[in-house]
């Protein structure tokens, strides 16, 4: 089963009107805004921008640029949060040729240090309320531009600057499909983060797979609350632009305010991942959840316990779906999913094959590594960015290496496992976190878990869990085990357990291991071979 997309046919498919050559964001806004004008395209609060607009703000961001110095090819960091300044920045680098490299909001020290050494930006854009965080790093790394949106601080240097007022347009650069638009930053969670080449041509296949996946139908309202800074809202954008629907973007995910901003804007299609679903489900119930226009929600990473809970209550069904930076919307499900919390199935225009550690291929029904590799021209990432060390690795035998265990079933859908970096190695054993955090989540009291490695006394890994328990439950350390055994192997059991209030999440909604593993065990920790615990074998 392949090539899920339902409604290609709603409007004229992208993949047929526009050629190979035109899949560039200067060629898709002008011929979008030709045929869609005064439609909306962009809404951010009191903010709208039509389809025609959107291209002139794109021609006239550009001439600030170009006045500004900048070329093709050069890279425009981008520190900011969902706000339109940020996708104006956006739409000028990509008309003139240059680069947006946006940066974690989130970032500070070592870490922003490292972006910014890396991308080698000529311009910095940058919100006011960031302006603390270049007090954390060496001055030396910021570029001669900075732009600033909203208010210079007072003792600002006097080379800085607000956001250019925009005036007349120009003709867009000679922008290639396969030039880089854009250089993303992955989480760096095991090593320095990889600033990911983002060709033209990708964005606009970003928007065609998950259109298709989400059966997006022409003039529909498309709500993101995800940040810029990584690749599911610009995606959406391009969803957006392709089948002349409505972008709103909103400034953050809140739990408390998700539905009744769904319902303002009468949104049809959501963007969920990891955890969203799960906090959502943790909100008290109200007599208003089903009372909304959403059609479908993207759920990707949500665990299979909560698709059908989330869609009684909810009335709207999640769908399964896999990609990551680097590749591409590479599989995704039916709606709803027949195999709720799998990846779903590959679509059509990307190969995909599991291989063990010698990059063979193993059978159906064997776990292995993901490879992945494009049959459309540049859908995929070109590599990392001042990497090349890193490319060559990740891209070797010119298959893309995802880094994630799968198995593909015998029907032919996907079925994740888990990070081959998260595998946890105890007594000579691996331990699934994704296999563990899974049995946990099917008791009734856990809201949510993260299962992560600790290091022991004896220099391996031990098994710790996080736990955030569902509003009003209780739960002990010990019924927590006794739940697990008989479902999992004893090593598999975890040793550290702490309950906490909330799991930290990363900008994207995920739930941050990093920052788990960084605290350790905690004082509240429960250790299970210090309390006395038998494990049943």
């Amino acid at each position: 089963m392949s090539d899920l997309g339902r409604t290609p046919g709603d409007t004229a498919d992208a993949v047929t009107r526009f050629a190979p050559a035109e899949r560039t964001l200067p060629t898709l806004l002008q011929r979008q805004a030709e045929r869609y004008g005064d439609r909306r395209l962009l809404v951010f609060g009191d903010v709208v921008w039509t389809f025609a607009e959107t291209v002139e703000i794109a021609a006239a961001s550009a001439r600030t640029l170009a006045e500004a110095g900048l070329r093709h090819g050069d890279r425009v960091a981008i520190l900011c949060s969902n706000r339109p300044e940020f996708l104006r920045v956006y739409l000028g680098c990509a008309w003139l040729g240059a680069i947006a490299a946006p940066i974690n909001t989130a970032l500070r020290g070592g870490q922003l240090e490292h972006v910014l050494r890396n991308a080698g930006p000529s311009l910095l854009v940058i919100e006011d309320a960031s302006i603390p965080a270049l007090d954390t790093i060496d001055p030396t790394l910021l570029p001669e531009k900075v732009w600033i949106v909203g208010d210079a601080p007072p003792q600002s240097p006097a080379h800085w600057t607000g956001l250019p007022a925009l005036g007349e347009g120009m003709a867009p650069g000679q922008v290639r499909p396969g030039d880089t638009v854009a250089i993303l930053y992955t989480s760096g969670t095991t090593g320095p983060a990889k600033g990911v080449c983002c060709p033209q041509a990708q964005m606009f296949w970003w928007g065609v797979y998950s259109a298709r996946a989400l059966g997006i139908r022409e003039g529909e309202t498309l709500l993101t609350t995800l940040p810029l800074f990584h690749t599911n809202a610009l995606n959406a954008f391009y969803q957006a632009i392709l089948n002349g629907c409505v972008y709103v973007l909103e400034p953050k995910f809140s739990a408390s305010g998700f539905w009744e901003s769904i319902r303002r804007h009468e949104a049809n299609v959501g963007y969920l991942l990891g955890a969203m679903a799960a906090i959502l489900l943790a909100q008290p119930e109200k007599p208003t959840d089903r009372e909304h226009k959403l059609r479908v929600a993207l759920g990707g990473g949500v665990p299979a316990r909560f698709h059908d809970v989330f869609r009684t209550r909810f009335n709207v069904p999640l769908l399964d779906g896999y990609g990551s930076t680097e590749t591409n919307f590479a599989f995704a499900s039916p709606i709803p999913s027949d195999h709720p919390g799998s990846l779903g199935y590959l679509v059509h225009g990307i190969e995909a094959r599991i291989v063990d550690e010698n990059d063979a291929p193993v059978p159906d029904g064997v776990s292995g590594e993901l490879l992945l590799r494009p049959t459309e021209a540049h859908s995929f990432a070109s590599g990392y960015y001042n990497m090349p060390e890193k490319t060559v690795e990740a891209w070797r035998n010119l298959w893309f290496h995802s880094g994630d265990r799968v198995v593909r079933e015998s029907d032919g859908h996907y079925r994740f496992i888990d990070r081959i970096k998260d595998t946890i190695r105890r007594r000579g054993e691996n331990v699934s976190s994704w296999e563990v955090e899974q049995i946990l989540l099917a008791h009734p009291a856990i809201g949510a878990c993260a299962v992560y490695p600790l290091p022991s006394e004896l220099g391996e890994d031990e098994v710790a869990v996080a736990i955030q328990l569902r509003p009003g439950a209780a739960l002990t350390p010990e019924e927590a085990l006794r739940h697990c055994e008989g479902k999992l192997a004893y090593f598999a059991l975890p040793r550290f357990l702490t309950f906490v209030e909330a799991l930290p999440l990363t900008e994207n909604g995920k739930i941050s291991k990093p920052t788990l593993r960084a605290a350790g065990v905690r004082a509240e920790t429960w250790d299970r071979e210090k309390s006395g615990y038998q494990v049943k074998r």
